[in-house]
């Protein structure tokens, strides 16, 4: 248990909460803890029975049965490896920011999901976390199954492409990559690449909660030193977990 207490703590804040309750909660609903029907997204109970809570139990509520729990694990692997990695290097020193961004993308997803009668939350957000990190680690050379290797800035479009061969899907990733990209157009490409001033910045009072540690990265909208950091040897974030027999699933490349 020390081990494994140590490997928790390890995991940065914002991160520990949202892999916890990804993994907790779709476990409790498995095995008969509550029913499943309280945690989805439902547009007419929302508003006209106000169960507020169902946007955000379905950011972390999968249902888990024996078709769709490998595809629950995948989710929670890229989840931790993805979001741990976008914390830490990305933004880090700077949890607010991090925050703000996973709350921007939830309050897409949850507008998005409604017109479009989707249920669940987890799919959607963790592909746009990682669609921000592909955006920081373009040139990066990750590694799929059976030895496939491409470029990070290809990843979300290979897991549409292997969601819709293996599942029929691929729509919860397209939402993914459109909330992933139009966060990262507003605090990152526009002030980059076309000169204009940074769209949306954190709030204050996130600021309050969450202050900037010392040696963060400071200016939001800015790019972080971590895009090219992350291109050196040392980075850590996409890679160093193995998946299956000798194949790294979404890895960095050695």
């Amino acid at each position: 248990m020390g081990d494994f207490g140590e490997w928790y703590r390890s995991i940065p804040l914002i991160t520990r909460y949202w892999f916890t309750g990804a993994t907790v909660i779709p476990l409790m609903g498995r095995f008969g803890l509550f029913s499943p029907y309280l945690m989805l997204l439902d547009f007419e109970l929302f508003f006209y029975k106000f169960q507020l809570w169902r946007p955000i139990t379905a950011l972390f509520y999968y249902p888990v049965t024996p078709q769709t729990g490998f595809h629950w694990l995948l989710m929670c692997y890229f989840l931790y490896n993805y979001s741990k990695d976008t914390e830490t290097s990305v933004y880090d020193g700077r949890p607010a920011d991090y925050l703000f961004m996973l709350i921007f993308n939830w309050i897409c997803c949850v507008i998005i999901c409604f017109v479009s009668e989707i249920y669940f939350l987890l799919e959607p957000m963790v592909l746009s976390v990682l669609y921000v990190w592909c955006q920081f680690n373009k040139d990066r050379t990750v590694s799929f199954w059976f030895g496939m290797q491409f470029k990070a800035v290809y990843l979300p479009w290979v897991l549409v492409a292997f969601n819709m061969v293996l599942r029929g899907g691929g729509i919860n990733e397209l939402i993914g990559i459109l909330v992933g990209h139009t966060y990262y157009f507003l605090a990152f490409q526009y002030a980059l690449d076309y000169g204009g001033s940074v769209i949306i910045k954190t709030p204050q009072f996130l600021y309050n909660y969450l202050p900037n540690r010392v040696g963060g990265f400071a200016g939001f909208g800015s790019v972080p030193q971590s895009r090219t950091a992350t291109n050196r040897g040392g980075a850590t974030g996409g890679g160093g977990h193995n998946w299956g027999t000798g194949r790294e699933l979404g890895g960095e490349q050695r």
